[in-house]
């Protein structure tokens, strides 16, 4: 079975925005102008196609990326049908709301190009700049879409300006709009200078003429600054430039596409996708300007078995070589496991390597996917997104690969969850269920974390925020059918050292027999943030939080004990100090002890570790640290004294305001603690008007007091 169509040909693109900006609405119009589809679903219906779950379809909002297949052939073309004209897209619609960001995060990691979609009223949200800065660090080209120019309130400009002050002064316009809010009619092509309009029913019709003669002038100077912006990256286009000659609009194309890709250009388009202006172009733009898996560097890995890099180049003759970046449970198939192929292919019934996890798993199907609908296909090939079904040690951001040329690609990041509760089953029949409920769930979102309370033998639920975890919890009753009792938010307190310890643990027991005998010396202290990137010495482990240092010298502790040690001591992490919470940015440095020839075993060494620990916290000025939200509210001006007022109350520090349209925006940094249900009081304090949204900044010490509290309830 070969490829049915070329490389060159396949866009893998992702759609992201701040949540409301109209990133699923586009996504319909994109399925129904590329002819996946023959009806507009509608969010504000309930109908979509790709928020296929009950609980998108009733909030309105996306809570899982989908991934979509679809055909484009260029809107100019005459003949629709032709093969040879048809580019292949991927599509992958990603949530706008900050507690599903894992979604967006993955995505973006197996993407080529992305539409960023701004709300054409508010411009760049809070959401916006997160999306878009996790797009830079996955060096992911993108395309502006400035949404929704029909709403009363809505302006390009403003929105253009938005972006230039706060994404990047790289963005540039591609076209403008004639007219607004109620009088939007088309838009202007400022590479072309041609006049766009669109008609027909769903707009499918899309008429290209002369600019009216009101937006000329505009057009004009728009037209140099942008020709100017391109020319920049092109020496012999920029000397024939200043010298009179303006390169063709085909050169500057080439020039514009190879700037995108290098991400030093990020075009800026138009449109309303409810009103079925502008979607069209995006779709061109796609073409034009984002990158096919072969515009792309070859990716990196580590060889698993001499720690080399490696790369492998995008082409079918090249080894397997694939990142799951997603699992899935489907109410038809089981278990799904979406993937990227970097290089080479892969065939139902073949057997692959996970090299992450260095497992053989049997591919029992492939799947690619129409939103929530399935077309099963025999091979796939480089570049694209698909979904295997039956696979089962393979996780979120391992590396599927050939066995016998071994690769592992960079494993995906995600934030910790910083919101918990406690949740149990209502009967006995529910508590084996629930069991397997949350391990499914966990699989699916690796920022849902599952654990339990030592003392009480509670089971705790951790994710990003409360939207977060009621969507799972009531996931978990209506896919899994299991009841459950769950308890009010926590916040995911964290404790740390402030200062510097050295302590000593000592382990000795006698029982007539044999006894134990384990003795360790520890300095420990705070551990400051490090460079990933920097090496690390051979008898250093070093983490995100937490470092271990062997510095045991002439045989004071035998090599086979130091790693009791270091397990007693990272189960001391997990208990805290002052009041049980995880314990991070700790540096412990082992550098003397003693052992006994006959006494001495592993399990006294992890206790002696473990003392040694506790009694070093204790005198290294132990603090208790919370999670402090970077809060954006958005308020009519008569509201803002006492959003201001409510917000200083819950120990937030006012960052900033600014107009967003007829409202304010007010920036603040606040502790979660302090957030719990705010929106509820918000709505009360606005008469319903005021909207907020919140996303994790950082963690910062507790003031004394209510240190205090903490510990006086964990007790």
């Amino acid at each position: 079975m070969n490829r049915d169509y070329p490389l060159e040909k396949v866009r893998n693109i992702g759609i992201i925005a701040h949540v409301d900006a109209g990133k699923t609405t586009t996504t319909e119009r994109v399925l129904y102008y590329t002819g996946s589809q023959h009806k507009i679903g509608e969010v504000h219906e309930g109908d979509t196609t790709t928020d296929w779950m009950e609980q998108e379809r009733e909030r309105g909002i996306t809570i899982t990326s989908a991934a979509i297949t679809c055909f484009w052939t260029k809107s100019h073309e005459s003949d629709k049908r032709d093969i040879s004209k048809k580019y292949r897209f991927n599509i992958i619609d990603t949530p706008g709301h900050i507690d599903f960001t894992a979604e967006v995060k993955r995505s973006l990691r197996v993407l080529d190009g992305a539409i960023v979609v701004f709300d054409g009223v508010a411009g760049v949200e809070p959401q916006s700049e997160t999306n878009w800065r996790y797009s830079d660090e996955a060096l992911v080209p993108r395309i502006c879409f400035i949404n929704k120019l029909d709403r009363v309130g809505a302006s390009f400009e403003d929105s253009y300006k938005s972006i230039l002050d706060r994404l990047s002064k790289k963005a540039v316009r591609m076209q403008i709009p004639m007219g607004a809010e109620g009088d939007f009619e088309g838009l202007v092509d400022l590479l072309t200078m041609k006049s766009f309009s669109f008609s027909g029913s769903m707009g499918e019709i899309v008429t290209e003429g002369e600019i009216p003669a009101k937006y000329v002038e505009e057009a004009q100077k728009y037209r140099t600054e942008l020709i100017e912006r391109i020319v920049e990256h092109d020496e012999a286009a920029m000397s024939a430039f200043f010298e009179g000659n303006e390169p063709s609009v085909a050169d500057l194309k080439g020039i514009l596409r190879k700037a995108v890709i290098a991400n030093e250009i990020f075009p800026v388009y138009t449109g309303s996708s409810l009103k079925n202006k502008g979607v069209q172009l995006v779709l061109d733009a796609v073409v034009d300007f984002l990158p096919s898996p072969l515009d792309l560097k070859p990716v990196k890995g580590i060889n698993p078995k001499t720690g080399e890099e490696i790369e492998r180049k995008p082409s079918d003759e090249e080894p397997f070589t694939a990142l799951a970046f997603k699992l899935q449970t489907d109410p038809f198939v089981g278990a799904l496991t979406f993937f990227r192929i970097y290089a080479g292919t892969v065939s139902a019934g073949s057997y692959i390597y996970n090299s992450t996890s260095g497992t053989k798993e049997r591919v029992g199907r492939i799947v690619r996917l129409q939103a929530d609908k399935r077309e099963e296909v025999e091979k796939v090939f480089t570049g694209e997104i698909a979904a295997m079904v039956g696979l089962k040690d393979t996780k979120t951001s391992h590396t599927l690969c050939d066995e016998a040329n071994p690769i592992i690609l960079e494993q995906i990041k995600f934030p910790e969850p910083v919101v918990s509760l406690r949740i149990e089953p209502k009967t006995k029949a529910d508590q084996e269920k629930m069991g397997m409920a949350l391990k499914k769930l966990s699989d699916e979102d690796p920022t849902f974390k599952v654990s339990s309370d030592e003392e009480t033998m509670e089971t705790i639920i951790s994710g990003m925020g409360e939207l977060h975890l009621e969507i799972l919890v009531d996931r978990m009753q209506r896919e899994f059918n299991v009841g459950a009792n769950v308890g009010k938010p926590q916040v995911a307190y964290r404790e740390t050292i402030m200062g510097n310890a050295d302590a000593e643990g000592k382990y000795i027991k006698q029982t007539g027999g044999k006894g134990q005998y384990g003795h360790v010396k520890i300095k420990m202290k705070h551990l400051e943030p490090v460079d990933p990137e920097a090496k690390v010495a051979k008898n250093v482990t070093r983490e995100a939080n937490f470092e271990f240092i062997n510095n045991i010298k002439g045989g004071a502790i035998p090599g086979e004990y130091i790693p009791a040690v270091e397990k007693g001591i990272r189960e001391s992490l997990h208990r805290g100090i002052l009041a049980g919470y995880p314990i991070v940015d700790v540096s412990i440095d082992l550098y003397d002890g003693s052992y006994h020839d006959v006494d001495s075993s592993e399990i006294a060494f992890k206790i002696a570790a473990s003392m040694a620990f506790q009694e070093a916290a204790q005198k290294a000025r132990p603090v208790i640290l919370e999670p402090i939200m970077d809060v954006e509210v958005v308020v009519p001006e008569q509201f803002m004294g006492d959003i201001t007022g409510s917000l200083s109350g819950k120990r937030g520090s006012i960052e900033g305001m600014e107009d967003r349209g007829m409202n304010k925006a007010i920036s603040a940094k606040v502790p979660l603690s302090e957030m719990f249900g705010y929106t509820t009081s918000l709505r009360s304090m606005t008469e319903g008007r005021g909207s907020m949204t919140m996303e994790f900044d950082h963690y910062e010490v507790v003031p004394t007091n209510v240190a205090n509290d903490i510990i006086a309830s964990r007790k």
